[in-house]
């Protein structure tokens, strides 16, 4: 477990999306020292020839209300978050309690229940996924067409206590979302706008997509990411390794994006075309073969999510980067303030 422990202090959680994604405030972090910046100056603090990697991946709108029958309660008002399919038609989904508070999955689902979803569909719990923890189950879910339209039809974005109010799901989209699948917003890159981009490309500063497809972000503390499925294509693998000859920085912008390019990085670094499913979790035990940049959020104090900081950054840069943010009060979660760590 990441060695960063800090505890968040009430008022530091963006509740609402700000009134310009590219206006949020930038902690940049190198061994030289902090600097503090706006998003709109993302490009002064790279170099031409620097390559940015970005997550093509779009939030579906995965939360569906639902009610639950029988059981040891009675009929139950939840929240069904749909986080993850599987290659054989079923869903990894977590179930909640309908108040918008609730700060956790439900304590007693158990296989074989049903729960009634609108429109006459049922889901049926098949069994802890994966086994020994009772948070993510797999489910069935027949519905004529396919889940993802029927997300669409009857879904909405996953909001947690912290956000009070709903948002729509523009608030959600980031400027390269072009594949659905996502349970939450890959939130490093919501950020970026079209004129960032622009401003990138006039620099010599390079960009190339990746694909990851983010479940549920609901971990208990020092809960280790769940499988993802990913894509690494071709013509991003050969921008990463020339990148590297010709010694440009490798920024992956966010934890996902990093994910995915790490899972197709051979032990020296060099990255191949790759597809399917990562279960890698980076760390002291696995560090950074090919990043060696990182545009992220402000994660939670004991989220997996640190660890894959450090295994980029190291333990003291990331260490120095949350004691600034706390002091200069940065704003946590997928609507607050971004960083980009440069080691």
């Amino acid at each position: 477990m990441s060695a960063v422990a800090f505890d968040l202090p009430t008022g530091l959680e963006a509740s609402a999306p700000p009134e310009r994604r590219d206006g949020v405030r930038l902690l940049v972090a190198r061994a030289d020292g902090v600097r503090h910046a706006r998003f709109d100056e993302f490009g002064e603090h790279l170099a031409p020839g620097d390559l940015v990697v970005v997550n093509t991946s779009a939030m579906l709108p995965a939360a569906v209300s639902g009610s639950r029958h029988g059981g040891r309660s009675g009929d139950r008002a939840v929240v069904v978050h749909f986080a993850t399919a599987l290659d054989d038609g079923d869903w990894v989904v977590e179930v909640r309690e309908s108040d918008p508070a609730a700060t956790g999955p439900v304590n007693d689902l158990r296989p074989g229940e049903r729960i009634a979803l609108p429109s006459g569909v049922w889901l049926t719990v098949r069994a802890a996924h994966p086994a020994g923890q009772d948070r993510l189950w797999r489910a069935s879910v027949p519905v004529d067409g396919g889940v993802v339209p029927y997300l669409r039809h009857v879904g909405r974005p996953i909001r947690y206590a912290y956000v009070p109010d709903p948002q729509p799901m523009d608030a959600y989209r980031t400027v390269f979302g072009r594949d659905p699948g996502s349970a939450e917003m890959p939130s490093a890159g919501r950020p970026f706008s079209t004129g960032l981009v622009t401003d990138l490309v006039t620099r010599g500063i390079l960009v190339a997509p990746v694909l990851l497809h983010t479940g549920v972000s609901s971990q208990e503390p020092g809960e280790p990411p769940q499988p993802e499925r990913f894509r690494v294509d071709a013509h991003t693998a050969r921008l990463v390794n020339a990148t590297r000859r010709w010694g440009g920085r490798v920024v992956a912008v966010g934890t996902t994006a990093t994910r995915a390019l790490e899972s197709a990085a051979g032990p020296d670094g060099a990255v191949r075309a790759a597809a399917g499913w990562t279960d890698l979790v980076l760390g002291p035990g696995r560090p950074a073969r090919t990043v060696t940049g990182l545009v992220t959020g402000w994660h939670a104090p004991g989220a997996s999510h640190l660890d894959l900081l450090e295994a980029v950054a190291g333990p003291d840069l990331v260490a120095t980067a949350y004691r600034e943010a706390l002091r200069e009060r940065y704003l946590w979660h997928e609507f607050g303030d971004s960083c980009l760590l440069l080691p």
